[in-house]
């Protein structure tokens, strides 16, 4: 029996028609009638009863059309399956981040996604959470890891809540601890601290800055306008104390002293996005899974 054979039966079962089935696939009619009658040899039975031009299934016709139509759905399925592990071994995903997920969170994520798929090329841009959302936006990006809640929300996007991050505060290991000395530092004590701020934009610049104003006072920036890197270096050079993620934190722990903030402390939360109307490629799909995975 012949995969070939049974996409002929089902589709002059379907039809009840030789020649319109032999147009739904493609394939002389002939050539068609010829398949069906090898098939009926070897099943030792007929499959249709041809009487003045109407076609009818027999008894046997009945018990294989459900058969064949099940083999055809597997055969189609297992294709789908083989031609999606196919394109993992090449292909892109281009992800946006803002840079403290750069830092932070997705150095590990990306090892292990590239030693899985090593030909996936994998395109990363760093942003603001209102960049990498309007990149999403233009099709420019499969994937974002945004800050929740994004500045401008949008029904075109897709959200899923990824993890919730605690933020600390970094300083020099030579100057003075921050907080009078304690093992955790509140909101109110950065009063007295100079701060190294993000640039404007930086969702930590805003979220610190929020902080502080509840809790009365303007804070008082040593030094403002770096990304990621430039500010934990500032910090260690002693410029002043800096609010960053506690996996930044972890993952730059060299030449920085790491004090907590004191309950309920500072938080962000952190989603992957993509666009509603369009589902990520396979690739990237694979990458969301084992960020959510995390």
């Amino acid at each position: 029996m012949q995969f070939q054979q049974l996409q002929y039966f089902v589709a002059v079962a379907e039809t009840r028609h030789f020649t319109r089935a032999a147009d739904l696939v493609h394939v002389a009619q002939p050539s068609l009638s010829q398949q069906i009658k090898a098939l009926e040899r070897e099943l030792g039975a007929d499959l249709f009863l041809r009487a003045r031009g109407n076609i009818t299934l027999t008894d046997a016709g009945e018990a294989l059309l459900p058969l064949a139509r099940r083999i055809l759905a597997d055969a189609d399925t297992a294709r789908h399956e083989v031609q999606e592990l196919v394109q993992l071994r090449s292909g892109r995903v281009r992800l946006g981040a803002t840079p403290s997920l750069c830092t932070g969170l997705l150095p590990d994520v990306l090892r292990a996604f590239h030693d899985r798929y090593p030909g996936i090329r994998l395109l990363i841009e760093e942003g603001g959470s209102h960049d990498l959302v309007r990149e999403l936006a233009r099709g420019a990006l499969d994937l974002a890891l945004v800050v929740l809640p994004l500045p401008t929300p949008s029904p075109a996007l897709t959200t899923v809540e990824l993890l919730r991050e605690d933020l600390v505060v970094v300083s020099s290991p030579d100057a003075p601890r921050p907080g009078l000395g304690r093992r955790t530092v509140r909101v109110s004590d950065l009063e007295s601290e100079p701060l190294v701020m993000f640039r404007h934009g930086y969702d930590l610049r805003e979220l610190t800055v929020a902080a502080c104003r509840a809790e009365g006072f303007e804070p008082d920036f040593a030094v403002e306008g770096g990304e990621m890197d430039a500010v934990l270096g500032f910090v260690r050079a002693g410029l002043g104390v800096a609010v960053v993620p506690r996996m930044v934190a972890a993952r730059s722990g060299r030449g920085l002293r790491v004090t907590p903030l004191a309950r309920p402390g500072l938080h962000r939360t952190i989603a992957l996005a993509h666009r509603s109307d369009v589902a990520p490629p396979r690739a990237a799909r694979e990458l969301q899974r084992m960020l959510l995975e995390q």
